[in-house]
């Protein structure tokens, strides 16, 4: 299985883009200019809603090479051959998780503390998804944000890949990969936005900037 690049991780949100149809020509062009991966994550969504989604989602990504991923509901992952799963503190434990999806497909897993750091089951998971690094809107069940100083803890406590999520834009998406991340998840920084393609180009060229410097 090649090496997931995190480093502009685009996490979809249905209201915040407008309904389906306008999400998926957001994840379109979030790909198109620098998004490296993408989520979909839709709670509040019916599972035909989901499917029908994720079929339309896979449609435009991979021909631009993008993985898709698939948030919680590992029979869409499995029923649209998503790249992978990502899952939560309160989603199937990675370990069902991972049984159901076998060895090939990328499983991330969200954390946001210490002891749910030390929890996490070596081998079974490829990524990590810490935070929220800042107060964020976008999720209603967040939990409290760590802060830069926490989070570079977490960072460095682990040797699995870490992206960062959590109230995360252009000014400010440089910290994290500074505290060691590898790569930044961003929601509203391109999701609503009057030009998701702007955006996503802008992030990936500040991103980009640094990690190739």
């Amino acid at each position: 299985m090649r090496a997931l690049d995190l480093s502009l991780y685009l996490v979809l949100d249905p209201e915040l883009c407008g309904g389906a149809a306008k999400l998926v020509e957001t994840a379109r062009l979030a790909a198109q200019y620098g998004a490296s991966v993408v989520q979909l994550r839709a709670p509040h969504w019916k599972k035909r809603q989901w499917l029908e989604t994720a079929i339309e989602l896979k449609h435009v990504l991979d021909p631009l090479g993008v993985p898709l991923i698939i948030n919680d509901q590992v029979d869409i992952a499995l029923a649209v051959d998503a790249g992978g799963v990502h899952v939560g503190q309160d989603d199937l434990p990675p370990q069902e998780a991972r049984r159901l999806i076998g060895p090939d497909k990328w499983l991330g897993l969200s954390v946001s503390n210490g002891d749910e750091l030390a929890a996490v089951p070596p081998g079974l998971v490829d990524y990590l998804g810490i935070g929220p690094l800042y107060p964020t809107a976008t999720k209603s069940d967040a939990a409290p944000a760590t802060g830069l100083p926490a989070f570079a803890e977490l960072v460095a406590a682990t040797s699995l890949p870490v992206v960062a999520i959590g109230g995360l834009s252009l000014d400010n998406c440089l910290q994290p990969l500074q505290a060691g991340a590898c790569g930044v998840a961003v929601v509203s920084a391109i999701c609503g936005q009057d030009d998701p393609a702007l955006q996503a180009a802008a992030l990936r060229r500040k991103i980009s900037d640094y990690l190739l410097r």
